[in-house]
C-alpha cells in the first residue's frame, strides 16, 4: 500500500508498510510462531488478516500549527504540527469527522498546545467511531479555561457532525508525554458509545479501552465460542475483562461468568451490557485481577472470591506486561482445565506459558490487529495435562 505521508518522510508509524500486505502477515506469523511455539507443538488455526486500510476505529490526533490553521495528526522531531488527516488507516467516518474538527477547533478558538513554549490550551483530539457509525470525541485540553468555549460551540458541531453522540473534556495539566488524564468532563448527555460486536451492544466510555480493529474484535471473541463451547464450563472467569466483550460473549444458559476489571467505569458498562441483553448469568467485579484470582484459586480469603465459585475456564486478556509469575503460578497450581489467553505480546506470552507446565498450549491464532507493524494480537488454548 502507498503512503503519501510514508513516502514524504513525515510519518513512519508504519514500519512494513511499503511490504506487501500478505507478505507481512507471514512474516509476523513465522516470528510469533518461533517465539510462543519454537518446538512447533501447537496446531496453529489460519491467521486472522485484517483489512489491509479503513480499519482503525479510533484516531489519536495530537493537534499543532495554529488556532486559525491547527494541525491533526503527530509533532515532528522540533515538536511542529504534522497534519495526518488523510491517513489511510482510519474508518471512513473518522476520515469524514476530521475536516469538520479542524475547523471546529480553529471556529471554537482551541488554541493547540506548543511543546516548546508549554503554552496553549487543546492537546489531543481523541475519536472514536462504533460499527453502527456513532462517534466519540475527547478533548485532551491543559486546564478547564477553554469549557465554557467548547459548550458554546458543542451544539454548532453536532449540526456539522450529526454522528456526533458522545463528547468529554479530559484534562491534562501536566507537560508530559501522555496521551490523557484522570479527569473527564461529560459534555454531552450521552456518555457512552454503544459498540455492536456479535449481536451484543458493549458500552464504550470515555477513558475505556477497546481494541483498535472492531473486526478483529469480533473474530477473537468468535474464537473464544469456539473453544469454549464445546468444553461446557459450568463456571467461567474473564480477568482483564474491559467492558466486558469475552465475558459476554461466552454466557451460556445454566453457565455462571465472572468478570473482573480494574477500571470501575469499564466494569459499569459491562454490567449495562449484560442487563441490556438478558444475561442473568453473567456478573462483574471492580478489582484487581490478580489479586481476585490469587485468593478465588487459593484461600479464598476476600468477600468477593468466596461468593464466587471455582472456574473450569479461565479467559485471561492481560495488558503488554502479561500476566505475570504471581497469577500465573495461581493458574498452575489450581483445578482450572482450561485457559483462554489473549496476548498483545508475544515474548510476555511466552514467559507466562513457560510458568505454566501443567495448562499445556493446544491450539493458537494470530490476529492482524495492526498492519504495516510488528504489533499483533494472539490467542491460545491451554489444557491440563
Amino acid at each position: 500500500m502507498r503512503c503519501g505521508y510514508h513516502a514524504a518522510g513525515v510519518c513512519r508509524s508504519c514500519t512494513a508498510i511499503t511490504t506487501p500486505y500478505d507478505a507481512q502477515v507471514a512474516t509476523k506469523a513465522a516470528r510469533v510462531r518461533e517465539t510462543v511455539d519454537p518446538d512447533g507443538r501447537l496446531r496453529w488455526l489460519p491467521t486472522f488478516a485484517n483489512r489491509p486500510e479503513g480499519f482503525r476505529n479510533k484516531a489519536k490526533m495530537v493537534v499543532g500549527g495554529t488556532v486559525d490553521s491547527p494541525t491533526l495528526g503527530i509533532l515532528d522531531t522540533e515538536h511542529h504540527g504534522v497534519d495526518l488527516r488523510g491517513c489511510l488507516l482510519y474508518t471512513p467516518g473518522i476520515h469524514a469527522a476530521l475536516p469538520v474538527l479542524a475547523s471546529h477547533v480553529a471556529e471554537a478558538r482551541l488554541t493547540p498546545y506548543d511543546v516548546a513554549t508549554r503554552r496553549g490550551e487543546l492537546k489531543h483530539l481523541l475519536l472514536t467511531e462504533s460499527p453502527d457509525g456513532g462517534l466519540m470525541l475527547r478533548y485532551v485540553l491543559r486546564s478547564t479555561e477553554a469549557l465554557a468555549r467548547l459548550r458554546k460551540h458543542l451544539p454548532a458541531l453536532r449540526e456539522s457532525l450529526p454522528a456526533l453522540s458522545v463528547a468529554s473534556a479530559n484534562i491534562l495539566p501536566e507537560h508530559a508525554a501522555l496521551l490523557e488524564g484522570e479527569r473527564e468532563i461529560p459534555l454531552t448527555t450521552q456518555e457512552t458509545l454503544s459498540m455492536r460486536v456479535g449481536g451484543i451492544d458493549l458500552h464504550l466510555r470515555p477513558q475505556s479501552f477497546f481494541q483498535t480493529s472492531t473486526e478483529v474484535a469480533a473474530a477473537l471473541y468468535r474464537q473464544a465460542q469456539e473453544w469454549v463451547a464445546p468444553l461446557a464450563p459450568a463456571v467461567v472467569w474473564d480477568l482483564y475483562c474491559g467492558v466486558g466483550g469475552f465475558a459476554l460473549h461466552l454466557a451460556a444458559p445454566g453457565r455462571e461468568v465472572v468478570g473482573v476489571e480494574t477500571s470501575a467505569q469499564a466494569v459499569e458498562s459491562a454490567r449495562l451490557s449484560a442487563a441490556e441483553a438478558g444475561l442473568a448469568g453473567v456478573r462483574f467485579e471492580a478489582g484487581d485481577a490478580e489479586a481476585f484470582a490469587v485468593a478465588g484459586l487459593g484461600s479464598g480469603t476476600t468477600a468477593v472470591a468466596r461468593q464466587v465459585s471455582a472456574p473450569q475456564a479461565v479467559v485471561v486478556n492481560p495488558p503488554r506486561r502479561g500476566i505475570g509469575e504471581v497469577l500465573a503460578g495461581a493458574l498452575e497450581r489450581s483445578a482450572v482445565r482450561h485457559v483462554v489467553y489473549s496476548s498483545c505480546n508475544p515474548r510476555s506470552l511466552a514467559a507466562d506459558l513457560a510458568r505454566m507446565p501443567s495448562l499445556r498450549a493446544r491450539e493458537a491464532r494470530l490476529f492482524d490487529m495492526f498492519p504495516h507493524t510488528d504489533h499483533c494480537e494472539v490467542m491460545v488454548l491451554l489444557e491440563r495435562e
